[in-house]
């Protein structure tokens, strides 16, 4: 297998948040290359999180790194250039929070962001079919949406071979992350189905030493490519 170039994002839904500059330096220290950003509306999932607020504040913290806003959000037009504005990097829905996905994914790409589909377990990948020219990233939950610290659903495997079979014949450079469950004991098994960008939440911040964390989660990973 050729070697991939993988992403670790910790997701700030398992940080804590009365130190989120502090919890967000401390993972890019350990090596983390991309903040995730769990965005819920309780109307689209059960839970309510952060806005765009909390990403401008990073910003203007300091945090340089990537930012992947995954917007569980509905609608979620309305809330796009917010995010664009306060600093995302990528910008991820869900087919079911548009009522017209292909503008949904271009009004992302107009606000200067990279555009991405998010998948829930049960829904099925066909939408890629029809938008691949205006994807960055695709992202398989592997977990049902609303909330941290969920088990890995075992279907997500084929799921995620499914998509790295569409995203490779499609010939373009669409990264393919996968959201929920994601562990130490697991990544590997998860890289070798075809993901290269890895959200973990509470695998990280939930361990007392972030950097031995992420340097056991590459080494899992280098093993994918062995």
């Amino acid at each position: 297998m050729a070697t991939r170039d993988y992403w670790i994002a910790p997701s700030i839904l398992s940080a804590d948040f009365a130190r989120l500059g502090a919890e967000v330096d401390a993972v890019l220290a350990a090596g983390a290359d991309v903040i995730h950003f769990d965005v819920m509306d309780n109307h689209y999932v059960p839970n309510l999180t952060v806005g765009p607020l909390v990403c401008e504040a990073l910003r203007k913290y300091g945090v340089t790194a990537p930012i992947d806003a995954h917007l569980m959000v509905k609608p979620v037009d309305r809330i796009i250039p917010d995010f664009a504005r306060a600093g995302a990097s990528y910008i991820t829905f869900h087919p079911e929070a548009s009522e017209h996905i292909d503008r949904s994914l271009q009004l992302i790409r107009d606000c200067g962001c990279k555009s991405g589909l998010v998948f829930n377990p049960a829904t099925p990948l066909h939408y890629l079919n029809h938008v691949m020219d205006k994807l960055d990233l695709v992202l398989l939950m592997a977990v049902n949406p609303g909330f941290g610290g969920q088990r890995f659903i075992e279907g997500t495997f084929a799921k995620l071979r499914e998509a790295r079979r569409l995203i490779d014949a499609s010939g373009y450079p669409i990264r393919l992350e996968v959201d929920g469950g994601v562990k130490i004991d697991n990544i590997r098994a998860i890289a070798e189905v075809g993901a290269d960008t890895f959200v973990a939440g509470s695998a990280i911040f939930n361990t007392p030493d972030y950097r031995a964390t992420v340097a056991a989660l590459r080494a899992e990973l280098a093993k994918a490519d062995a």
